[in-house]
């Protein structure tokens, strides 16, 4: 855990571990939330994909869940990525695309119908082959940072989906719910979670590089 108070939890979700139970049976993190606190109505206001790690924000309580599911549809939540990409991306960049959900490939895809959203990426330290970068998303549309990275022509380490050259061993793609933030819906306090880097092969270059 890392964080919680009677309303609220924030956990770790490791890459390669579904948010909630899905066809393959695999040990999913809402499962394993509610197997810790019996008696709790622990319930899942967001996700985060499956090869994807980071912060996930749960609801102790029907009451808390329904504020979280508030705040999130309101877009008064701010979560913050970290990204490893390939290419080089100098500076501050602001991505526009109109995304589609195609069901049918599970994947989503620039197309002139769909959803309008938008990334704002900060380029954080540049690599040889990669750069990491901070990533802030507005719309959270399905896959929407995966898409949109691969669109501007910086696939996400790892991310063979959706255009990188070779997949991570454990199937991991290099992309982190790093932070989330917002007020407090009991409280009416600041709140902002953090969650570390894993530590893996894939992220350890860039894990003594804090973000600004």
């Amino acid at each position: 855990m890392l964080w919680g108070d009677a309303h609220l939890l924030a956990v770790f979700k490791p890459a390669g571990m579904p948010v909630q139970a899905d066809p393959t049976g695999t040990h999913d993190l809402l499962s394993a939330v509610r197997l810790m606190h019996p008696g709790e109505a622990i319930g899942l206001p967001h996700r985060i994909d499956r090869p994807v790690s980071g912060v996930v924000l749960l609801g102790r309580t029907p009451e808390a869940l329904q504020a979280l599911n508030r705040l999130f549809r309101e877009r008064a939540v701010q979560k913050t990525y970290l990204a490893v990409v390939t290419g080089a991306v100098d500076g501050d960049l602001t991505l526009e695309h109109t995304l589609f959900h195609d069901a049918k490939a599970h994947r989503a895809r620039v197309s002139d119908r769909g959803v309008p959203v938008s990334l704002m990426l900060r380029s954080v330290l540049r690599g040889d082959r990669y750069t990491l970068v901070e990533v802030r998303p507005q719309g959270g549309a399905f896959h929407q940072i995966r898409a949109q990275l691969a669109a501007a022509g910086h696939p996400i380490r790892g991310d063979v989906k959706y255009g990188a050259r070779r997949g991570e061993r454990d199937r991991s793609i290099a992309l982190h719910a790093w932070s989330i933030a917002m007020q407090h819906p009991f409280t009416g306090e600041a709140l902002r979670v953090e969650a570390p880097l894993p530590d893996t092969p894939t992220w350890a270059p860039w894990r003594t590089i804090p973000p600004a």
